[in-house]
């Protein structure tokens, strides 16, 4: 990767911030979580520091299991459901990207293509979907079903899903609705195309009620590391959110990916890896680490074995803590999320106790704690090196770490000719270097 080309910032942004207990916080505020303000105040700092993308991740489902543990950890226990909540945060940001997780598992393709290009409209070409296939049997509860169907099925499904809703976003062309007051004529029928579909989880024939939107399909977002994931990513997205919580990790993934592309007639610049890194900053490494040590006091132990129990799909709050994880615990394969479901397989094989596995899973995440300026010589040789195309940063409390990356680390970059000083387009896809897709039946 060239060294003078620009890092794409992204922000995944959680109310009280990343850590497990951040709402533990002396500064968090039980209203933060439903106060659209601040989201729209966090928003509008990121957009300051040059951020690309605001984003909110989601489930579509409440935790019933396991409360005193999700009570010391609360995901997604306490959340406004994401399209509605960036349709606001749009009306007051100008620039930054805004990208939300709606399942394919559980959303029909009309409602999803709806929204999004809705969001889109609102957003004058800010939107991103980001596909997921869900991953908890939570969610599947609220569908009627009893857990979530097998993990090859849904990627099945979320490909279809995602054929579908680009084929409505192709209903009208982009000079559809020519407004001839005149001739009475609002719209061009030459230039509608019904969506006719006719496939094994999707069967559809209609089209989408509103104008294609400024970005003609908004910017496709996945996060899939398994094989069926890479594969989907490969041959559909333009920005995936990378693994590896260290560089040989991230290049390996990252070459992977990309190397995978042509198969699908694609180039590599047409897809952003984003690693996930989470940095707290100090005026010094041990001021750092005092803050960072701050967060983690906050967070029980019982929070840290819920993420456990969730993403290796089995309990183990009957074991132990100081003890080593006996090996037949570890489940035969993943339903959920494979990559987490590996690295906390591998915490258990390397023979540490459960404690320390607790303690140590990052959730295949970089992190690093030290100076502004150690933070950006992190980030500039991960990019450097062919780790990334930029990141995906969490931050362990906020408004606190945003405004100290902001603050600090954006200039840092900046002087460095990674991150830009004005943006360059209108559009998100603009302001990536994505190419505007081409409504099909227009170019046929």
């Amino acid at each position: 990767m060239s060294s003078t080309r620009q890092m794409v910032l992204s922000a995944l942004f959680q109310p009280h911030g990343h850590s497990k207990s951040s709402w533990r916080h002396p500064d968090s505020r039980p209203s933060h979580p439903t106060d659209v303000r601040y989201y729209v105040e966090a928003a509008q700092l990121l957009e300051r520091g040059m951020f690309d993308l605001f984003f909110i991740a989601d489930t579509p489902a409440v935790r019933t299991e396991n409360l005193d543990a999700w009570a010391q950890s609360p995901l997604y226990m306490n959340a406004l459901e994401p399209v509605t909540l960036l349709s606001a945060v749009a009306m007051a940001t100008e620039h930054i990207g805004l990208g939300a997780t709606v399942s394919s598992s559980f959303f029909e393709p009309f409602n999803i293509a709806r929204q999004f290009a809705s969001l889109d409209h609102i957003s004058r070409g800010r939107a991103a979907w980001n596909v997921v296939t869900s991953a908890n049997d939570y969610a599947a509860r609220n569908f009627g079903l009893d857990r979530l169907p097998p993990h090859a099925e849904r990627y099945a499904k979320a490909r279809e899903s995602l054929q579908v809703v680009k084929a409505y976003w192709d209903t009208w062309e982009d000079d559809a609705f020519v407004y001839d007051k005149p001739g009475a004529r609002l719209f061009d029928k030459t230039k509608q195309h019904p969506v006719s579909h006719d496939g094994e989880f999707f069967r559809v024939h209609g089209g989408i009620n509103v104008a294609r939107s400024p970005q003609g399909h908004p910017v496709i977002i996945q996060a899939g590391a398994s094989e069926p994931g890479k594969e989907f990513a490969a041959e559909t997205a333009e920005i995936v959110f990378g693994t590896g919580t260290d560089l040989g990790e991230a290049k390996e993934f990252y070459d992977d990916l990309k190397g995978r592309m042509p198969r699908f007639g694609r180039g590599p610049d047409q897809l952003k890896v984003l690693s996930g890194f989470s940095a707290v900053i100090g005026e010094s490494e041990a001021h750092a680490a005092e803050k960072r040590a701050e967060m983690e006091a906050l967070v029980p132990i019982e929070a840290r074995l819920i993420a456990l129990v969730n993403d290796l799909e089995t309990d183990l709050f009957d074991l132990p803590l100081d003890e080593p994880v006996p090996l037949e615990r570890i489940p035969v394969s993943a339903n959920h999320h494979r990559v987490y479901f590996e690295e906390i397989a591998g915490l258990i094989r390397s023979g540490i106790t459960l404690r320390e596995v607790a303690m140590r899973y990052t959730r295949s995440s970089a992190a690093m704690t030290g100076t502004a300026v150690q933070v950006a010589d992190f980030m500039t040789d991960w990019v450097r090196s062919g780790g990334s195309d930029g990141f995906m940063l969490t931050f362990q409390h906020a408004p606190r770490d945003i405004h100290d990356f902001v603050e600090q680390v954006v200039p840092i970059l900046q002087d460095r000719g990674l991150v830009r000083r004005d943006w360059p387009g209108r559009t998100m896809r603009e302001n990536l270097g994505l190419a505007r897709p081409a409504n099909r039946y227009a170019t046929a």
